[in-house]
């Protein structure tokens, strides 16, 4: 036996030493409204078009960062719904845009004169046509480092969950999250969401079939 290949394997450092692992934890309300408030006083058109529809759309951030001005403008005002069709699935999935939202995106196609076939959020970096997946997380990361909350408890998926998370918590409509998640399975919302097991059982008791 190779005495100094084996002690060189001997204990290695787990992959998740030093980061938080598991679902990323979805905004509250309050976290949401002070995001929102500290983009409208800075005057930052792009990132507040971007946390909006982030939240309003639910969709993956390799979804969101590929949107184009069409997938979510008839003509030449944003749309109040839209659709697109999930790079993952290649399921189509609808959601709403809401009337606030609506304002953000048109000021952020408005100021930086975007067309009808262009990226809605174009990448400042040379090499790609749009905001890459990366550059996404990173300002995901700073919005809520800015509000004092921990960057690696957050991601990405915070915006994805933290819509439906609402809905659920007051509609407890198990169902309708999962049409608005674009999922085919109601057990991959279940544990997207993070549902208890006993939530989860109280919602089966009370549909009949």
């Amino acid at each position: 036996m190779n005495t100094s290949a084996s002690g060189s394997q001997k204990n290695p450092a787990p992959w998740n030493k030093g980061k938080v692992v598991g679902q990323k934890a979805p905004l509250k309300l309050k976290e949401i409204w002070a995001i929102r408030v500290r983009l409208q006083m800075e005057h930052r058109t792009r990132e507040l078009a971007l946390f909006n529809l982030g939240l309003d759309s639910k969709l993956r951030g390799c979804d969101l960062v590929a949107l184009r001005v069409r997938d979510v403008c008839h003509g030449d005002a944003v749309a109040s719904r839209a659709l697109v069709v999930q790079h993952k699935t290649g399921n189509p999935v609808q959601f709403e845009i809401t009337a606030a939202t609506r304002e953000a995106v048109g000021a952020w196609i408005k100021m930086a004169g975007l067309r009808s076939d262009g990226y809605l959020f174009t990448s400042r970096m040379h090499a790609s046509p749009h905001l890459g997946t990366r550059q996404y997380a990173r300002i995901v990361h700073g919005w809520v480092e800015e509000i004092g909350l921990d960057g690696h408890a957050y991601g990405t998926h915070s915006m994805r969950r933290t819509k439906p998370t609402l809905i659920y918590r007051k509609t407890k409509n198990l169902r309708a999250v999962q049409l608005l998640l674009g999922h085919t399975k109601l057990e991959s919302t279940v544990r997207y969401l993070g549902i208890e097991v006993e939530d989860a059982l109280d919602i089966a008791e009370q549909m009949e079939i």
